[in-house]
């Protein structure tokens, strides 16, 4: 059996992605050893709070340097993607770094902040990530701050302006949505998480 390590970065709900894991059948662990950590088969790295708060967690953790140097996949869901790319205008900091992008406030179309509900999204090409997904599937958002789409991008959304999604590139893929919340298609790409990548 599978064992998914979720990345405990002291300030996300954890439990209800490691349930959405074992749901599905995968052994999931939480935790912040290092060891764990660089020797896991497969990790979440997940994300609920401010981008600001979240860096700080994983300094105090030490937890920067090892994330940078994983080479097994890794996905960040929500603030875990936006932590993923360069820089983050959620208290104008430096990030990790694995994926190019910058992490903005959604700007202002009459639309309200928080995004929060459920979204269509929409893949260019059909990536391991989406497979038996159908196109313009509905997924569950909860943000204020996204990644605007670049060449990492591959899914998007549109919130009045259009957001990248999800991104890739490597070993490191994030997921803008919560796929924990997000039903059948939800599970289907946790299950793509395990078995396609």
């Amino acid at each position: 059996m599978q064992t998914i390590t979720i990345i405990n970065t002291g300030c996300a709900n954890l439990s209800s992605v490691k349930f959405a894991f074992e749901r599905l059948g995968y052994q999931a662990e939480i935790t912040d050893n290092h060891t764990t950590i660089q020797q896991a088969e497969k990790l979440v790295l997940p994300g609920v709070g401010t981008a600001l708060a979240a860096m700080q967690s994983m300094q105090a953790r030490q937890l920067t340097d090892i994330l940078t140097q994983l080479s097994q996949p890794v996905l960040g869901i929500c603030l875990g993607m936006q932590l993923m790319t360069d820089y983050s205008a959620e208290g104008e900091i430096s990030t990790l770094k694995l994926i190019q992008g910058k992490t903005e406030l959604l700007p202002n179309k009459g639309l309200p902040l928080p995004h929060m509900g459920w979204n269509k999204v929409h893949y260019q090409d059909l990536h391991p990530l989406f497979e038996h997904i159908p196109q313009d599937s509905y997924f569950y958002f909860v943000h204020s701050y996204a990644v605007l789409p670049n060449e990492n991008t591959i899914a998007a959304c549109d919130y009045g302006v259009p957001f990248s999604a999800a991104i890739a590139k490597n070993n490191f893929y994030g997921v803008q949505f919560h796929p924990e919340r997000s039903g059948k298609v939800g599970e289907q790409l946790l299950r793509n998480f395990m078995e396609n990548l």
